[in-house]
């Protein structure tokens, strides 16, 4: 128990720290996205910037939705306050993550690093939601546990840009890389470590076993 409420405030610092920067990076202090633009070069696909804008709007608007609302809904004490808003706020974040897949597959063409970061990106754009669908699936069939571990694999996906960034600036500054190679590898490293990761978390949280007509979470 104490193992999983020091994983949970840890969860919840580095989410909560990660919304606010993203929301003061993208609507405050960079609402034009000129420096992460100035990365991209060399497009093959003419960039209509008022729509591309708009876009990324709505992505960072309902990717910080998605990781506040998988959050709470990791909080032992809001799922036993509210089963009902737990089951509620379960679908708030499935439409979130609907949202963000959607409008990463607008941006994906013009992704820095060319034809192979946009391959990288639709891929992840059909994994998460199906992990998301195949979580949902569980809890319908009232397998809490496995409900659960499908849920800490989706959530990971939300940590996406962060990954990404954090691997390009190791590459770029770290290493010397050109920030397009960079970015790529990022890209690529973040998709191995979200699935590494969760792995991780579920063998540290303990062995899944069903718990006999569970209550529903979504």
């Amino acid at each position: 128990m104490k193992k999983r409420k020091t994983l949970y405030g840890l969860l919840a610092g580095v989410s909560i720290l990660f919304i606010l920067y993203a929301l003061a990076k993208n609507f405050v202090f960079d609402p034009a996205a000129e420096g992460f633009l100035s990365h991209k070069t060399g497009l093959k696909r003419e960039l209509n910037l008022p729509v591309w804008l708009n876009v990324m709007y709505v992505h960072v608007a309902f990717a910080c939705i998605a990781m506040a609302s998988g959050l709470l809904n990791f909080s032992k004490r809001f799922f036993e306050k509210s089963r009902k808003l737990h089951r509620i706020n379960g679908y708030v974040y499935i439409v979130s993550v609907l949202l963000v897949v959607l409008t990463s597959g607008y941006m994906a063409p013009y992704a820095t690093g060319g034809k192979i970061s946009s391959i990288g990106f639709n891929l992840l754009n059909m994994v998460w939601p199906l992990i998301t669908i195949t979580a949902l699936i569980q809890i319908k069939k009232k397998r809490m546990i496995r409900h659960r571990n499908w849920m800490i694999r989706s959530y990971a996906f939300c940590f996406t840009n962060l990954l990404i960034h954090l691997i390009t600036s190791l590459f770029h500054q770290g290493f010397g890389l050109v920030y397009a190679t960079s970015y790529t590898i990022g890209l690529y490293g973040s998709m191995v470590l979200l699935l590494v990761i969760p792995y991780i978390l579920i063998r540290k949280i303990g062995p899944s076993r069903e718990i006999a007509n569970p209550p529903r979470m979504m």
